[in-house]
């Protein structure tokens, strides 16, 4: 049976999709899959989760990686709906405010990460602004060990000013999909502003929310470049604890077992935001 040219282009369409999944997440993954499950010698074993779990690094990294995704990700739901709100309203200037809201995109993780810090060290701008207002005498140290609650507010701040545009890019297209119809039918029947955002807006919005939830969560899991330069290691979260063990340590097999827990948190957390926020489409 001869293939003509049209049944062989949709193949060769999606051909570079097939090469890059293989080769940028499918032979990556099956390498880190093969290392977490091995010893040094090539063994089968689970020896690198036991070891994972009896590190007392590994308890506070895991629990610091939850309480910021925990505490970010809805702060970044939540301004992120406010500004696309605001820039779906097209007002005059709303572009202009959504291309600077959109500016933290375009800076690099580790870019925000020495930007933050040049606010909260000693001696930047955040305490010349205090002292320049006669609020301080001298300079709040805000990133120090002896301040802990003082690094993981710093920390909350960088996600939530590099990450919230991630989400309020997504809103703002899903804001986009809803036809006006539906806004000037609740209107009609004498809908409040708040009534046609609970009842309109938000259960229409559902799968961008669903979608920038996933996105989100996932990536805040995976954290690493703002705690490398804000902090170090004196707040140490999973993928910065992956990273000290394979490069400084060199515990290949030790880093991948991090990284499938964190592989499998994250897809619990997906799972979740799944049947929670599932969507009735109804056919008409």
């Amino acid at each position: 049976m001869k293939i003509s040219k049209q049944q062989f282009l949709p193949f060769l369409l999606i051909l570079p999709s097939i090469v890059y999944f293989v080769i940028f997440f499918a032979f990556p993954f099956s390498q880190g899959l093969w290392l977490a499950f091995t010893n040094r010698r090539g063994e089968l074993t689970l020896a690198n989760f036991k070891e994972l779990l009896s590190s007392p690094k590994f308890y506070d990294a895991a629990v610091n990686s939850l309480l910021l995704t925990i505490i970010v990700v809805p702060i970044q739901l939540g301004l992120g709906l406010i500004i696309a709100l605001l820039v779906n309203t097209r007002l005059f200037g709303a572009s202009k405010f959504l291309y600077i809201c959109a500016i933290p995109i375009a800076i690099s993780e580790i870019a925000a990460g020495i930007i933050w810090y040049s606010i909260f060290t000693s001696k930047g701008y955040l305490n010349s602004i205090l002292y320049w207002l006669n609020l301080i005498d001298e300079p709040i140290i805000f990133l120090s060990y002896k301040t802990p609650q003082n690094l993981f507010m710093a920390l909350i701040a960088t996600e939530v000013w590099r990450a919230t545009a991630i989400v309020m890019v997504i809103l703002v297209a899903g804001l986009q999909m809803i036809h006006k119809d539906f806004l000037d039918a609740a209107e009609v029947f004498g809908a409040s502003k708040l009534q046609k955002l609970r009842y309109v807006i938000l259960p229409m919005l559902k799968p961008s929310i669903q979608t920038a939830l996933i996105i989100r969560t996932v990536l805040a899991f995976q954290m690493f470049s703002p705690v490398l330069v804000l902090t170090g290691r004196r707040i140490p979260v999973l993928a910065s604890e992956a990273y000290h063990i394979q490069f400084a340590l060199r515990n290949f097999n030790m880093a991948s077992a991090y990284g499938i827990f964190i592989m499998v948190l994250s897809t619990i957390f997906v799972v979740l935001y799944l049947r929670l926020l599932r969507t009735k489409w109804v056919m008409v």
